[in-house]
């Protein structure tokens, strides 16, 4: 097992990374278009159907009912603020706007290096840490779908390694399919199979660790076997 940081080939692959981020910034834009048109629209309809110069205060239009007196009239006579729904509509857009900033920034921020026995995985906003040689490690699928691949590709499932660290709970997962690769180098799969393996008892409850790195290091000889 090496002591140097070694980055794990995890991720998205660069097809899927340019449509990832553009479908991000497009759904951002039109979020962000969503919550500003709504108030620059509010403003400019109140300039629009304000009083007229005919009646300018409520001085010259007091014989009138109080139904024949412009819209700004009744309100001052009323002494209410009657907001238009158009900023409160706008808010409808801010969660497509943080949507694809969240899309933006998984895309380009997801990665993992693993250093020693503990594994470090980077997803948008945060990063987790977890020792894989005391952690407890299951076996999982992912869904993966990447821009490119036919129409019976599309959907299906992707191996992947779960280290739970047992104190505090802290859990990564890690695919076993790299950047546009079917799987992993094989110098990745043996160097995570190292790091699970090493220093742990060959019987008990470290027997799932230890299948879960001979599975990694026959992936490594044999890829199609994934």
């Amino acid at each position: 097992m090496t002591n140097e940081e070694l980055r794990l080939s995890v991720g998205a692959s660069p097809a899927q990374r340019t449509v990832s981020v553009v479908v991000g910034v497009f759904v951002a834009a039109v979020g962000a278009a969503f919550v500003v048109l709504p108030l620059v629209a509010d403003g400019l309809l109140r300039r629009l159907t304000g009083p007229g110069d005919g009646l300018a205060t409520y001085e010259e239009a007091r014989d009138l009912p109080p139904g024949l007196l412009p819209p700004g009239l009744q309100d001052a006579g009323s002494g209410g603020d009657q907001t238009g729904p158009g900023p409160l509509v706008g808010l409808c857009g801010l969660p497509f706007a943080l949507l694809g900033v969240y899309l933006v920034l998984r895309v380009l921020r997801t990665a993992a290096w693993l250093d020693g026995s503990r594994v470090r995985v980077r997803g948008a906003f945060a990063s987790r840490t977890v020792d894989l040689a005391t952690a407890r490690i299951d076996a999982a699928t992912l869904p993966y779908r990447e821009a490119g691949d036919d129409v019976r590709a599309r959907g299906h499932r992707v191996p992947a390694v779960v280290a739970t660290d047992g104190e505090s709970g802290r859990r990564v997962t890690i695919p076993l399919r790299g950047m546009g690769l079917d799987t992993l180098p094989p110098s990745e799969l043996r160097a995570l199979a190292d790091a699970i393996s090493t220093g742990r008892p060959v019987d008990g409850r470290d027997g799932d660790a230890h299948a879960a790195a001979s599975h990694l290091r026959r992936l490594a000889e044999h890829p199609s076997a994934g």
